[in-house]
């Protein structure tokens, strides 16, 4: 990526991250305010998820921040991965909320507390449904041009909420206005799991960056097939590939005619950079040139890909 394209990706993800911090802030002030009006588990819920949703958001500010800093001596692939961790962070204070919230559902089913008011609560759970579809509709515009994990991350559990608003609806009117006990905790019961479930979905892919998982097979026969376009290729094998935040890296061994010099295996390494650079702008490659039949690793990595790809193509 240009200069100018890693500053405007930066200035969205930036931007995503205060609208989260603005919501987040918002929505706790009122969730606040009709948890002390109607006592109601699910509320509470509701509640604390969104104090972890501040949380998580201010994390995924910082994680953005730092990702967006251009490579340096000490870290020269880039900060890509804070991205990742600041997504992990995020997915901590989830499970640690639907623990939280599992845990007084499953007190208050056993003492038969009940919903004091609703009124209140319907309609900042309504306020809040609408706030967070604007929300999540700036954010996927953002994810579309940055694809940033930890947007993708907090989007993740932005959805949850809505959700999580319904469902607080559907328990103060079931326990307060049709008076069925146990509705209330009930639902917050059901939340905590939702919560647990948005926590390991959002987990994976975080978990992939953090541990460089190869690209989707998809991507990779794409960029083989970009590769093998290369008259003077005689071969590739040894490929790896890993992406870090919205950064991709890619290295593998090119077999070219032994009897080539270096300056002409150097020059045929260029326009196969070239090439890839055109299909897959901004990847870093690095290419170890081989002569062709030499190949001294072993098992997967000795592997020869091109042919396979050869059939495919015909």
């Amino acid at each position: 990526m240009t200069d100018y394209d890693l500053e405007a990706r930066a200035k969205l993800t930036r931007s995503a991250a205060f609208a989260s911090i603005a919501m987040a802030l918002t929505l706790a002030a009122l969730k606040l305010w009709a948890v002390l009006e109607s006592n109601s588990t699910a509320m509470l819920g509701s509640l604390a998820d969104t104090a972890l949703d501040l949380v998580a958001s201010i994390a995924t500010l910082v994680g953005v921040r730092i990702a967006a800093q251009p490579a340096d001596a000490d870290h020269r692939f880039g900060h890509g991965k804070a991205e990742a961790l600041a997504a992990m962070f995020q997915v901590v204070l989830i499970s640690l909320s639907a623990a939280g919230l599992a845990v007084r559902a499953v007190s208050e089913l056993l003492s038969g507390g009940r919903v004091s008011a609703a009124g209140g609560g319907i309609a900042v759970s309504v306020i809040a449904i609408g706030g967070t579809f604007a929300l999540l509709w700036w954010q996927r515009h953002v994810i579309s041009h940055t694809n940033s994990i930890a947007i993708k991350t907090d989007n993740i559990h932005y959805k949850s909420d809505l959700f999580l608003n319904v469902a607080v609806i559907a328990a103060l009117v079931l326990d307060h206005y049709l008076g069925i006990p146990g509705a209330d905790p009930l639902f917050g019961l059901g939340i905590a799991a939702w919560l647990a479930w948005g926590a390991w979905r959002a987990s994976s892919e975080a978990i992939d960056h953090l541990m460089d998982k190869e690209w989707p097979d998809e991507k990779r026969e794409q960029f083989l097939a970009a590769v093998a376009r290369h008259p003077e290729l005689m071969g590739v094998h040894d490929l790896r590939t890993r992406t870090s935040g919205t950064d991709d890296f890619v290295q593998f061994h090119a077999m070219v005619d032994g009897e080539m010099t270096v300056a002409e295996a150097h020059r045929v390494m260029d326009e196969i950079e070239e090439r890839i650079e055109r299909e897959f702008p901004g990847v870093e490659v690095l290419i170890h040139p081989d002569p062709e039949g030499l190949v001294n690793e072993t098992g997967a990595a000795a592997e020869e890909l091109l042919p396979g790809l050869a059939e495919k193509q015909e």
